[in-house]
């Protein structure tokens, strides 16, 4: 059912979490609203990493999960996994594949993964995660390439990612004016930022963002962390509550 009326959608690692006194701020004001605000945590960790970050930094336990850089949705009481969306992530996706023409390739790391919804490796810069993309699209695998903080790379299922994730989510589960606010920090980050909603990088966001254009959705926040998350929902949603 399609009730949710206010939606923060934000990362976890140098976004929401980072600065324990401006997350406060930011949850104090949205017990302030009248109509309570949903969270959707979107981020590269695993559910299990999620977990313990959730108790190791006393979070608020989210309405809505997305892991694994966008592969996995997880929703209501219990997190059941949305099956939807994992039929979705199942089709064309050949992890083996892009293992084996991985294997060859000097600087890179693969990430040690409790499941393989995705495949991540740490590349030694730049150049091992271009090779690798070339090695990938040269084979013809389908797949969607994210290369982040000049250390991560993120291979995931075709039409897999942040942002498509969102979208389906909102789509799915939230009201057609309900009021959201994306957040993020990383390259990781980008397609969700640029997904078409009220949209906020946070002031200590990573340099591989410095360079997207403006638009009227996408707010440079002056402040980092849930701060600057803050700021931004004044910015977008501060006029409306004072009505």
């Amino acid at each position: 059912m399609k009730n949710i009326l206010h939606l923060l959608a934000t990362d976890l690692d140098g976004t929401f979490v980072g600065d324990q006194n401006s997350l406060k701020r930011l949850l104090s004001h949205y017990e302030t609203l009248t109509e309570p605000v949903s969270l959707a945590y979107i981020t590269g960790r695993h559910r299990a990493s999620v977990a313990q970050l959730i108790y190791e930094e006393s979070l608020p336990t989210p309405d809505f999960l997305i892991t694994d850089v966008g592969t996995v949705i997880y929703a209501g009481p219990h997190f059941e996994e949305d099956e939807e969306w994992k039929k979705k992530m199942s089709k064309e996706w050949h992890p083996e594949q892009i293992l084996k023409t991985a294997e060859n390739i000097p600087g890179l790391t693969c990430q040690d993964l409790p499941n393989k919804r995705r495949v991540s490796f740490y590349s030694e810069g730049s150049r091992p995660a271009k090779v690798l993309q070339k090695a990938l699209l040269k084979n013809g695998i389908p797949h969607n390439f994210i290369f982040s903080s000049n250390r991560d790379v993120d291979i995931l299922p075709k039409g897999g990612g942040k942002g498509e994730a969102l979208k389906f989510l909102i789509k799915k589960y939230a009201d057609k004016e309900a009021d959201i606010l994306v957040a993020g920090d990383s390259g990781n980050d980008l397609d969700m930022l640029q997904a078409g909603y009220p949209a906020v990088i946070v002031s200590n966001a990573r340099p591989e963002l410095a360079a997207i254009t403006g638009s009227e959705k996408l707010f440079r926040a002056s402040y980092p962390y849930a701060e600057g998350i803050l700021e931004a929902w004044q910015h977008f949603y501060g006029n409306k509550e004072r009505l």
